[in-house]
């Protein structure tokens, strides 16, 4: 018999609802044991953030550095503008909308921890480097192998890399359930979880119905530009947006994703060349998600932001998608590093992004690959007929 197999997000809801079930009864004895777990996590967490950063952004820049021709620069730095826009486009509306939806202002000290209980013991584990540093130095190593002429110090990030790939699928996403189990175990034993569950709600509400905006508006653009109507554009792509649905991954629908393209016009080489690239650097949908949570949260613990703040966020978060590794999550491992440098967030607000990141992770994925086939269409409108007039 085949062994059935339980997603991520599957393991998560299910985290939760043992939380909260749990919570109402419990003692105080088990939750200090998972306030113990949760604090050895969270310290493991902070040491290994600094070497994702640097372990997934230096083999990322070096690849795209090391890249020639307009094509690649051109598909990058429009997959980076649409990025972008979609983290104005959340913070706008989130700025605007989630005031009304949350109404109560309580410290996730008061929701995210179990009042007078305290962990049996704690483990320091100093990171190796602070967040800033190891982009910085991403940056620097990832440039300085796109213009070597060996290929030793790539060989050994990309090792580095998978290394940090596996630590993510093999010790973090397994231990993500358990630790959420603890944050919603606490909250409910502090008695406010069902508050938090109703501002979630909410939010992710309002998060997929931006989802659907912002596909309309990519196909709206490019249908302007190539002259076709952009919802049988669009229409053509729910393939490929219902398979990402199910894999939860953007590499997994590749297939279908460049099937559709060409289904909608889009020259056979250039789709082959855009989406497996736009794969790994758009991720609109999921930029979307990130400043949506981000911001919620810090409204519900009354934490005062302001634009300036926000946008220098998603500058810095646009880079970091780059890095986002192809698995369920991977890309709220890669941007918790700068939540916590940029935004303050602890490890309490670390792990409700993570919560309500994954409760979204399918639909975000979605919103990624059925949007790389509006920049397909881009960027087919301006070298495909290139070729056509050069061969002319």
């Amino acid at each position: 018999m085949r062994k059935m197999r339980i997603g991520l997000l599957p393991k998560i809801l299910i985290a939760m609802l043992l939380g909260i079930g749990a919570g109402i009864v419990s003692p105080d004895i088990p939750v200090r044991i998972f306030v113990t777990f949760n604090g050895l996590f969270s310290e493991f967490l902070g040491f290994i953030i600094p070497l994702i950063i640097v372990g997934l952004v230096a083999p990322a820049i070096a690849d795209i550095g090391k890249g020639a021709g307009k094509m690649l620069l051109t598909t990058t730095l429009l997959a980076y503008t649409a990025t972008l826009l979609s983290g104005f486009l959340s913070y706008g509306v989130g700025s605007t909308v989630f005031p009304s939806l949350i109404t109560q202002n309580i410290p996730l000290s008061e929701i995210s921890e179990a009042h007078g209980t305290e962990p049996f013991f704690t483990v320091d584990i100093p990171a190796p480097l602070n967040v800033m540093t190891a982009l910085v130095m991403a940056f620097t190593v990832g440039l300085g192998i796109a213009h070597l002429s060996t290929t030793a110090l790539k060989d050994v990030c990309n090792d580095f890399k998978e290394i940090i790939v596996k630590t993510i699928q093999v010790v973090i996403l397994p231990l993500l359930p358990i630790y959420i189990f603890g944050i919603f175990f606490n909250m409910t034993h502090s008695g406010q979880v069902f508050h938090v569950l109703t501002v979630f709600i909410k939010i992710i509400g309002i998060i997929f119905l931006l989802h659907i905006f912002l596909l309309v508006f990519q196909y709206t653009v490019a249908g302007l530009f190539v002259g076709k109507n952009p919802f049988r554009l669009l229409g053509r792509m729910l393939p490929a947006y219902f398979t990402a649905l199910g894999t939860q991954s953007s590499a997994a629908t590749i297939p279908v994703t460049l099937k559709q393209c060409v289904r909608n016009g889009v020259d056979e080489d250039i789709a082959s060349f855009v989406v497996p690239l736009c794969a790994t650097i758009h991720l609109s949908g999921s930029t979307l998600k990130i400043v949506a949570c981000a911001l919620a949260l810090m409204m519900m613990q009354n934490i005062p932001y302001d634009f300036q703040q926000f946008a220098g966020f998603i500058f810095m978060l646009g880079i970091t998608m780059v890095a986002a590794p192809g698995v369920p999550g991977g890309a709220i491992m890669a941007a918790l590093g700068i939540l916590a440098s940029m935004l303050g967030f602890d490890d309490n607000d670390q792990a409700l992004m993570i919560a309500l990141y994954i409760a979204m992770d399918s639909f975000g994925t979605a919103c990624n690959v059925t949007g790389d086939g509006a920049l397909a269409l881009l960027i087919n409108k301006w070298f495909g007929e290139k070729e056509k007039q050069q061969l002319q």
